[in-house]
């Protein structure tokens, strides 16, 4: 089944900013390589991730796509890559297709996956 909504928003941005369309695709391979029985929608304006739970976020702005975690506070930081200073939330930013693997993406993203799993079973 084809999801208008993320279709909508991939078309916005392939026709106002192909660039970040590029670097909002690569990110989604990303994280599928990762989590690939992931579920995928639209809110917020962006691309929320989530598999029983919640694991992340991909939004484009017109300078750098930011992947955000809601509980990045959670998340070791051996690369010192997470930015954000809020009480949970954390992100990366992304400007290139490089910053994805200078950036350790997949390792954040397995790690946000994992401590959402961890809670999920708590419960």
């Amino acid at each position: 089944m084809i999801d208008d909504k993320r279709e909508r928003l991939l078309q916005d941005l392939l026709m106002f900013n192909p660039n970040r369309y590029e670097l909002v695709q690569a990110v989604r391979s990303s994280i599928y390589s990762v989590v690939p029985n992931a579920s995928e929608r639209v809110m917020y304006g962006g691309f929320m991730f989530s598999d029983d739970e919640g694991f992340c976020g991909v939004f484009a702005y017109k300078e750098h796509v930011s992947v955000e975690f809601g509980r990045g506070c959670d998340l070791d930081d051996p690369h010192g890559v997470l930015e954000g200073s809020g009480k949970q939330r954390r992100h990366i930013k992304l400007s290139t297709l490089a910053d994805i693997s200078a950036k350790y993406l997949e390792s954040y993203v397995d790690a946000a996956h994992r401590n959402s799993y961890r809670k999920q079973k708590d419960r």
